[in-house]
């Protein structure tokens, strides 16, 4: 009994199902794709245009082009990585003291921060470069906007630096420099 309801079921079921999809089912007819008014050959690389007197006048068509060029040499990376611990640091031409000398000659206390009592300490970090050029400005830590830029300008401003070295190699190096501003 219960084989013969299940038949039943089955047969009820695939019957309505294919009945729905043969009345639903409708055929549509694409229309052929417009043919071309220039007939053309294609002869491997070559495109050869078959032009008759009924045509309208036309230019050659343009020229592929080139393939791209394969580079027998790998591509290196513009820049070398930034060392943060070189065996040898990069270090101000004449030491530290002539550095510090070199900050309180050139550096200039904004007004706005002197009216405001504005004091402390702005921490900066910048790449040496292995030219000795100071790129990267960055302030890690800072006091005030206006103390802030000044910090970079004093250090986007300073002479060439002598280079760090690693394993008796030039590379870029990363420095953190502390510039004090305080009011007397």
């Amino acid at each position: 009994m219960k084989y013969l309801f299940l038949l039943f079921f089955l047969h009820f079921y695939f019957c309505s199902f294919s009945q729905i999809n043969i009345n639903k089912t409708e055929t549509e007819t694409v229309p052929p794709p417009p043919p071309s008014r220039i007939p053309k050959q294609i002869y491997g690389d070559t495109i050869v245009v078959i032009k008759s007197s009924e045509d309208e006048p036309y230019d050659t068509p343009p020229a592929p082009p080139p393939p791209p060029i394969k580079s027998e040499k790998p591509i290196k990376s513009a820049a070398a990585p930034i060392i943060e611990f070189p065996d040898v640091s990069a270090g101000f031409p004449g030491g530290s003291s002539v550095m510090m000398k070199w900050i309180n000659d050139n550096l200039v206390y904004p007004q706005i921060s002197i009216e405001n009592n504005h004091q402390g300490r702005v921490f900066v970090s910048f790449v040496i470069e292995k030219d000795g050029s100071i790129t990267n400005v960055k302030v890690e830590r800072g006091i005030s906007v206006d103390l802030d830029k000044e910090a970079q300008r004093i250090v986007r401003k300073m002479p060439k630096w002598i280079p760090g070295e690693s394993a008796g190699i030039v590379v870029r190096s990363r420095i953190r420099l502390p510039i004090n501003f305080t009011l007397n």
